[in-house]
């Protein structure tokens, strides 16, 4: 069972609600961005521009095109209350995400870098896990560290 499967808090008030999080924490210059297979909010915090992107269902998926017992055809109105409730979802559990890894930094658990390092935006417009995830693979399958970011390169 996912987190907040059956929420009626709708997307807008879960961004907002995000928003509200992210400024009680000093987070500031906000963006939102919707395609149609993801989502995107972008905020700077403690010097560093952050990126979530939330992936989005694809609308004609069989979860939202057919019942889940009989796996009969949905009304298009059925189609449309499953499909916006998958969304309702993501951004509740988008929300709780954001707020757990700030009540963390918070209490001193954890860093802001290291709670949201997979999300920082450098320099070059990528996210750091875009550099840092092959690095981790390249590692575990040669069994050596990758040099050292910006040395021996």
């Amino acid at each position: 069972m996912a987190y907040a499967e059956n929420t009626s808090v709708n997307s807008e008030q879960s961004r907002a609600e995000i928003e509200r999080i992210l400024v009680r924490y000093g987070a500031d210059e906000f963006a939102y961005m919707n395609t149609a297979n993801q989502a995107a909010v972008m905020f700077k915090a403690f010097d560093r521009r952050v990126q979530f992107v939330l992936p989005m269902p694809d609308r004609n998926d069989r979860q939202f095109t057919h019942t889940e017992v009989r796996n009969t055809p949905r009304s298009e109105k059925a189609k449309r209350e499953a499909y916006e409730k998958a969304i309702r979802q993501k951004w509740r559990a988008l929300a709780l995400c954001v707020k757990a890894k700030l009540e963390a930094v918070d209490a001193g658990i954890t860093t802001f870098e290291d709670e949201f390092m997979a999300h920082i935006i450098l320099p070059n417009g990528k996210a750091a896990s875009e550099f840092v995830r092959p690095a981790i693979a390249k590692a575990y399958e040669s069994g050596t560290m990758p040099p050292m970011l910006g040395f021996g390169q």
